[in-house]
């Protein structure tokens, strides 16, 4: 499953915004056990998935992660899982 993935971690009260080719689980175990060496979310290892968007193809998921980083807001990321049609919107305007 392609998707766009945000992760939320307690202890550092933060998001963090990433895009996989893989199962979303197996992704979050490898950032909560650092196989990234030393990447953002090696700070801690207490992710936890906080929203899900499954995209069409590699081209839109990048192209909505680079929509959410560019927003640089935890209103719009707390928006997002709030409001189901904002990702809806996402998905339509970055169609393949």
């Amino acid at each position: 499953m392609i998707a766009c993935y945000i992760l939320y971690s307690p202890t550092l009260q933060k998001f963090y915004t990433g895009v996989t080719q893989d199962d979303v689980t197996s992704r979050l175990e490898k950032h909560n056990t650092s196989q990234y060496g030393k990447h953002y979310t090696s700070q801690t290892q207490d992710w936890e998935v906080f929203f899900t968007i499954e995209c069409e193809s590699l081209a839109q998921a990048l192209k909505i992660e680079k929509h959410i980083k560019s927003m640089k807001s935890v209103t719009y990321i707390q928006n997002l899982k709030q409001y189901p049609q904002i990702s809806q919107k996402l998905k339509e305007k970055y169609k393949e």
